[in-house]
């Protein structure tokens, strides 16, 4: 419980609070507050076609535009593996070498069909040094993705 006690030397003025009330108001405040929320969150599902028949070609959206394609490179003890949108390249190593040329000239190719894509994603997977980690990203600055992300977990 709360007390209150005044500074006055006259008389002692005690007043006990009760909190208990305020408690329970709040409690049932937070409830109904979480409540609303989520019907909140359930109101807004869109219905879809279901209702309405078939989506026709003009509902459907647009392909994303080339520079929002995803751009991953996957850093394996195998070699380099490029992935743009759903097209997948491997680059094997050469003669015990990662083949940094050929992941060099993959990167400008990818460049010359995505001109204002400049982001990429790379990966690597737990057995490989952090050199060739860095030897990627040196391909990727200059294939002409200069915005790298990098990503842990290895790649899929």
């Amino acid at each position: 419980m709360a007390q209150v006690e005044s500074g006055n030397n006259n008389r002692s003025a005690n007043a006990e609070l009760n909190l208990v009330p305020f408690i329970d108001l709040m409690s049932v405040l937070i409830t109904f507050l979480l409540i609303t929320a989520v019907w909140s969150q359930v109101s807004m599902i869109q219905i879809g076609s279901s209702i309405y028949g078939k989506q026709s070609a003009a509902d459907t959206p647009p392909p994303p535009p080339k520079a929002d394609i995803p751009l991953r490179i996957d850093v394996k003890s195998t070699g380099f593996r490029v992935i743009i949108g759903k097209d997948t390249k491997n680059i094997p190593k050469v003669g015990g070498d990662y083949d940094s040329r050929g992941l060099l000239a993959e990167l400008k190719k990818i460049k010359g069909d995505y001109n204002d894509k400049t982001d990429a994603v790379i990966t690597v997977d737990d057995e490989v040094n952090y050199e060739f980690l860095i030897l990627g990203m040196d391909m990727l600055i200059q294939g002409g993705f200069p915005s790298i992300s990098v990503s842990t977990g290895g790649s899929v």
